[in-house]
Parts: C-alpha cells; structure tokens; sequence
C-alpha cells in the first residue's frame, strides 16, 4: 500500500526541484455558460510538456549517486519517459523507457531528442511492468515508477500548493486518473492544507478503472479500448494505489471521447493552448457541471499531442 505524502514531503520535493521545473501559470478557461469559474493550471507548459517533470525530478534527486550511476529506467505511456529522460540527461546519467508500441510519434520523437533509449512492447506488458516494478534486461538501472513511487506523489504535490498559494478560495480539482499518482499527490497536499477542498478524478468511458472499483467497492478490471487519449486510462487501478485513492477523491467524473475532443478544440480555440487527451478530459469534466459550482481548477496534465491528431480535432473529425 502507497501512503500519502506528507506536507513536508511535498515542501521538500519543491526545494529540490526549484530551478529545474516551471511553476506554471494558473489561468480562467476562456468560455461562456460555464456551470463555474473554471481555471486552468498549466503543466503543458513544463519542459517536456507534462507534470511528470515534477516527480520525476524528486526521484532522481532523492536517489543515492552510486545507484543514480547505474541509470535509470521506467514504464510509460511518453510523458514520464520524456520527463526521467530530462532528468537523467541533466545529472549526466542513462535513461531507458519501456513505451507501448501505440506510443504517439511526438512522444517517442522527445525521447530521442532526449538521448533516451526506448523498449517498445505492447500495452498489457508495459502495464504488467507497472504492477511488478521490473523489467530484469534493464537491471541493475533503477527502476522509477510512473506514479506510486513516493517521490513522483510528493513532486506532483507540488502543484497543489501553487494551486492553493494562486487561487486560495478554489472549491473543487479536476484531475485526470491513470495510475492515481497525479491526483493523490495533488490532494494530499491540498487537503492538508484546506481539508473542504474536493479533489475529482476524471476518466474517459474507454478505460475508467477507478469509476468501475468506486462503483464495486472494490478493484475491479475494466476492457481498455485504445484511442487517442493515451495517459489515461489503464485496464485496472493498480492494488496499492486503490486505498489512497478512495480515501483523497472525491469521486470520478467519466468523459466520452467526443467530450475529450471538444474539451481540447476549446483549449485552442478559446486559450490557445494545446493539451493532449488527458488535459482535454479534465476541461469536460469541468464543463460538465458534476465537478460542482463556483472556482473550479482542471489541470491541464500535458500537451504532448501529435500534430495529426490534433489537426483532425480542430477540423471536428474524430482521430481514429
């Protein structure tokens, strides 16, 4: 079972990773009719165009240096294989990610950019690396994982002080739900702070492992669909993760993927930002009404968003 980091925890990931992360800008969603004065906290923004920098720069500093020369590697979807990948390239040390083989071209082209190497294997072995922490051909380069490592839930953390110290009287955060390191780490530090503040996870209809476990009482598999939202959504809520999570969220708001699409059409048409499925779900969410009333944050997760997909939503057309 993963704990909860604490206050501290997540002050100290802060002061290691000042200077080497952005503290990104928290700004009104630029729409009308909206059921809430929605915000938007901007993690696309980051260096390698995700949160995961946060994290992944926690871990690599909190790592002991003869272990830290070993390498590193970790399992992803792209984001926290670009960010370990910056990281690793900053203390002079190997990176190898283990991608799925659906992985989006500018994900895989930042890893390359990055100096990386990459395993390309299909999703269900890359998952299977998430619940086992292993992958023996990369031993002995220590292993980071994507989002139950203590570090990376203290380092995502960090997003939620900046939330609370920018927009004290927030009322409700809408945070996408892959593995649950993003929106456990963000409400642990949120809710030691102001307890009344509500933490909602969102899902998309074609993998919502955490709804369906809420729904059961328990973790339960759910069948995967691929598509284009591709760091979110997995076929289960990793076991250790599950009594953190139900204990920090306040539920979990399930999007289509036409609301997705539309969610990130209005990030570029109305604030001309670009987000990848994740931050497009967040945005629906929050339209949607079930996230509450008044100030309301969706954190737009990351904008690694290949140029394809992104021209065919912007043209109302639904990436296959």
């Amino acid at each position: 079972m993963v704990l909860a980091p604490s206050l501290s925890d997540v002050e100290g990931a802060r002061g290691r990773i000042r200077g080497t992360v952005l503290r990104t800008p928290l700004v009104p969603l630029r729409v009308e009719e909206a059921p809430a004065a929605i915000h938007l906290k901007l993690e696309n923004l980051q260096p390698t165009g995700s949160f995961k920098v946060r994290g992944a720069g926690n871990a690599v500093e909190l790592l002991q240096p003869a272990r830290r020369s070993a390498g590193v590697y970790t399992c992803s979807a792209g984001n926290m294989a670009q960010a370990l990948a910056y990281h690793a390239k900053r203390v002079g040390v190997a990176c190898t990610a283990i991608v799925p083989d659906t992985a989006p071209e500018t994900k895989l082209a930042g890893l390359r950019r990055l100096g990386a190497k990459t395993v390309q294997l299909p999703w269900d072995d890359v998952w299977s690396i998430a619940e086992t922490k292993r992958y023996p051909p990369l031993e002995p380069a220590a292993f980071v994982h994507p989002f139950s490592d203590p570090a990376m839930l203290a380092g995502n953390g960090t997003i939620g002080l900046e939330i609370l110290e920018d927009l004290p009287d927030v009322d409700s955060v809408v945070v996408p739900f892959g593995g649950g390191g993003l929106a456990c780490g963000i409400a642990a530090a949120m809710k030691a702070k102001k307890p009344g503040v509500r933490v909602v996870a969102c899902e998309v209809e074609t993998a919502a492992p955490f709804a369906a476990s809420l729904k059961a009482g328990r973790p339960v598999d759910v069948a995967r669909v691929p598509s284009f939202v591709d760091a979110i959504g997995g076929s289960n809520v990793v076991p250790e993760m599950w009594d953190l999570a139900r204990s920090l969220l306040d539920g979990s708001i399930v999007v289509s993927l036409e609301d997705v699409a539309d969610g990130i059409r209005v990030l570029a048409e109305r604030n001309r930002v670009i987000g990848e499925g994740a931050a497009g779900a967040a945005v629906a969410a929050a339209r949607s009404g079930k996230a509450g009333t008044g100030r309301i944050v969706a954190i737009v997760s990351g904008g690694n968003l290949d140029a394809s997909v992104f021209a065919r939503i912007l043209r109302r057309e639904m990436p296959a």
